[in-house]
């Protein structure tokens, strides 16, 4: 009998541990290594299926004898361990990558720097409420590789960051979605935009022209990577700014979906559960897949109207004395936070900080001038926020806790204004991760 197959995994939170329940159950040997403490769940999970594993290191020699290793998308390409592991010729690829091995169900990766996680989950949703047997996975839910271990699907919405289509070779889309590319993540990019549009391209990647390539025709950075990226699959564009022979188009605040030899598809934006000039490119982009697999129009329409928003993203939070507070905590660059101000409609105190990236504010401050009437600083850092803004808005506030900025935002706003939490910056100078703050934002509101 052969030898079996030594995979390690480095990082053991959902996607490792994923990926080690389906690697034990092709038959590999596994060792899964976290420089970090494991959560106890998946300490439990590792142990139930006889995996061997270590936290708050990682033994070298133990992880450099690997036949592969699977690793964590946070942990970046110019890790001291990653380098050795390529020196020595040995395959490191991605939890996605992995579990696209031991699957045949269509496989639909929707990738761009905004929008992502709204537009898989509506994707998701659409297809779930159409009858079809589709799992959800990637950048959110349960993990790729253990749902390919423990169910048996037809379909997968898969959720794809840049850092995810870096570790993937062979995998193949089956429907890629290009969403828009804005600037992110440029530190692990050596500061150079090209090289995370190449990355973005990656999903178009292995596509033959049976399969299919959605992206968004008004956007600058996607249709210059066009010229350098060919795609062999079949294309369909989205835009609202001009009306396209086959796509998505916008006519008469009317979305219309035209696929060669299938019949149109229209729907007013005021009947969109999703409002938001961002949301027409995400609602285009899911209306596209959704007529690629020749779901009926009812369906789609339906689906598209009752669909709840993910949590953290432009989700209502509460009403307290005629004054809306929305919880767009995942916002985590400036690009996010237009898109949050760019849908609102009335006057905004806008709750704004946390460690900033690098973050070029000159965006946003049109919209600050026009909409905003006070901004609220959360972090502990907040002078490149002063200095963006101190001539556009009238009041700018220092804050250190979720309370205390909901507290202020509250007597800063009045009846028929909105206090928008979209902080532009992660989120790890005063709270565990973007949820954290989203969450404690919510229980600040309820104490008002």
């Amino acid at each position: 009998m052969a030898e079996k197959k030594y995979m390690v995994i480095l990082g053991a939170g959902e996607s490792g541990a994923g990926a080690a329940v389906l690697a034990k159950k092709q038959g590999y040997e596994v060792f899964v290594s976290d420089l970090g403490p494991i959560a106890d769940k998946y300490k439990r999970e590792l142990a139930e299926h006889g995996v061997e594993f270590e936290e708050q290191q990682h033994t070298e020699e133990r992880i450099l004898s690997a036949d592969e290793v699977i690793k964590s998308p946070g942990i970046p390409e110019k890790a001291p361990l990653v380098k050795k592991l390529k020196e020595k010729g040995i395959s490191v690829i991605s939890e996605i990558e992995f579990a696209g091995r031991y699957t045949s169900a269509k496989k639909i990766c929707i990738t761009g720097s905004n929008g992502k996680s709204t537009t898989t989950m509506l994707t998701y949703h659409i297809l779930k409420n159409a009858g079809l047997n589709v799992g959800l996975a990637g950048n959110i839910g349960n993990s790729f590789a253990r749902q390919v271990a423990t169910e048996e699907f037809d379909y997968y919405v898969l959720e794809i960051s840049s850092f995810m289509l870096d570790d993937m070779y062979e995998f193949k889309a089956d429907i890629a979605v290009l969403l828009n590319i804005t600037p992110d993540h440029l530190d692990r990019y050596d500061y150079k935009m090209e090289n995370y549009v190449d990355s973005k391209f990656r999903v178009a990647q292995n596509q033959t022209s049976a399969d299919i390539f959605i992206y968004c025709a008004d956007d600058a950075e996607t249709v210059n990577g066009l010229s350098r990226h060919p795609i062999a699959a079949k294309a369909y564009p989205f835009s609202i700014q001009k009306e396209l022979a086959e796509g998505a188009f916008l006519k008469n605040d009317q979305i219309i979906i035209n696929l060669d030899k299938q019949e149109s598809f229209t729907m007013s934006l005021t009947e969109l559960a999703l409002q938001g000039k961002h949301n027409i490119y995400n609602s285009m982009a899911s209306g596209i897949v959704a007529k690629v697999l020749e779901l009926r129009n009812e369906r789609i329409r339906e689906s598209m109207g009752d669909f709840k928003n993910i949590e953290h993203r432009l989700e209502h939070a509460g009403r307290i004395s005629g004054i809306d507070f929305i919880n767009d905590s995942k916002a985590t660059n400036v690009n996010s936070t237009w898109y949050a101000l760019e849908s609102m409609n009335t006057d905004v105190v806008l709750i704004l900080g946390g460690v900033d990236k690098g973050n070029d504010y000159s965006m946003l401050k049109d919209l600050v001038k026009s909409k905003v009437k006070a901004i609220v600083c959360l972090g502990k850092d907040n002078k490149r926020i002063h200095d963006a803004f101190e001539d556009d808005v009238e009041v700018i506030v220092n804050t250190f806790s979720a309370a205390e900025a909901v507290q202020i935002a509250y007597h800063l706003a009045k009846k028929g204004d909105t206090v928008l939490l979209s902080p532009a910056c992660a989120s790890f100078d005063l709270f565990k991760n973007y949820e954290d703050r989203g969450n404690q934002f919510k229980d600040a509101i309820r104490e008002l």
